[in-house]
């Protein structure tokens, strides 16, 4: 089965999705690792070759139409869900688990990480929080869509593992 890590940029996808993976002993497959080697360009050339809504649509394509294989822990880049059908998509072809972080725990993640980042390149604490706490609004009715939802500071594989065989049983 797929099992699809969703959430905001710092929430630890690829942390959790890699320990995750090795526990289960199933492949990692970061969505962004796909995106950047399919297209020969890193996230930030990406979006400032064709914008945010052109690394979206490279992003959807890599997502639906590459051949993932079947057994797989995938982390999504935090928009992915909340464009296009990718949410549907996702639900559809495996278990979606939402990384449900609080904005000040990302703003602490992420404030050194504003130059790798191109949603967030250049802010402030303030604004970086500020952007988050938008974000995570718009992005939120999409999210919920997960058939998991994690909540929390202290999220570990354990924890991640315990919820989704919760779901399947």
């Amino acid at each position: 089965m797929k099992i699809f890590l969703i959430g905001f940029m710092g929430c630890g996808k690829s942390k959790l999705g890699k320990g995750l993976a090795t526990k289960i002993n199933q492949p990692f497959i970061d969505l962004d690792d796909m995106v950047e080697a399919k297209y020969q360009m890193s996230i930030p050339e990406l979006f400032a070759a064709h914008g945010e809504n052109g690394f979206r649509e490279r992003e959807k394509e890599v997502l639906q139409k590459s051949a993932i294989v079947n057994e797989a822990i995938i982390a999504t880049g935090g928009g992915a869900p909340c464009f296009f059908d990718n949410m549907a998509w996702m639900n559809k072809n495996g278990l979606t688990v939402f990384i449900d972080s609080p904005v000040k725990v990302l703003a602490d993640r992420l404030i050194n990480a504003r130059v790798e980042r191109p949603l967030i390149k250049g802010k402030s604490y303030d604004e970086l929080t500020e952007f988050i706490d938008i974000k995570l609004k718009e992005r939120r009715p999409f999210y919920e869509q997960a058939h998991v939802i994690l909540k929390g500071v202290d999220i570990n594989v354990e924890t991640l593992l315990e919820a989704i065989d919760r779901k399947l049983q």
